[in-house]
């Protein structure tokens, strides 16, 4: 059969070879699995890298205005300069973090109805006590810390309390 020919329709017309071609392609074809993907290992790898370029990102910008800090203050400036690492907020991560089993869900920053989202519909938790908070440097109406937080476990159904800024 050469390229020109169009195909006939049915089995009958082919050459020996075209059909056991045809023949081997289809037991091929009928005989591969399906792909079977770990979706949750996706997506830790994939929380893992955001995390890492976050964390990467957030140092460069800490570096960054630590330096200018220590210029502004070194340059002969007015003695009632602050560097500016003073004015921002400093939370320790795991108090805003609710440990969900074997993966941590950061809720820091998060408004309440993005918290409300994250830790009720996601992960089926009870949304408990909400308190609020006037630390400096943080942004008004954003979760601040987590009861119970991180190393503590909680599952489906437990209670979590949140702290926002009051500012």
């Amino acid at each position: 059969m050469s390229s020109h020919d169009s195909w006939p329709s049915g089995c009958t017309g082919y050459t020996p070879f075209e059909q056991e071609l045809v023949n081997t392609m289809t037991d091929f074809a009928n005989s591969a699995e399906a792909p079977r993907f770990d979706t949750a290992a996706i997506a830790r790898g994939a929380r893992r890298k955001r995390t890492a370029a976050i964390a990467g990102i957030a140092t460069a910008l800490i570096v960054a205005g630590g330096g200018t800090a220590l210029a502004t203050s070194s340059s002969g400036g007015s003695h009632l300069s602050r560097p500016a690492a003073a004015t921002t907020a400093t939370t320790d991560k795991k108090v805003t973090t609710v440990q969900f089993g074997d993966i941590p869900i950061d809720v820091a920053g998060f408004n309440l109805d993005m918290a409300k989202a994250e830790l009720v519909a996601k992960a089926r938790l009870k949304l408990g006590t909400i308190s609020k908070a006037s630390p400096s440097g943080c942004k008004p109406g954003s979760v601040i810390a987590v009861s119970p937080h991180a190393p503590t476990v909680v599952h489906v159904g437990d209670t979590v309390g949140l702290t926002l800024c009051a500012r």
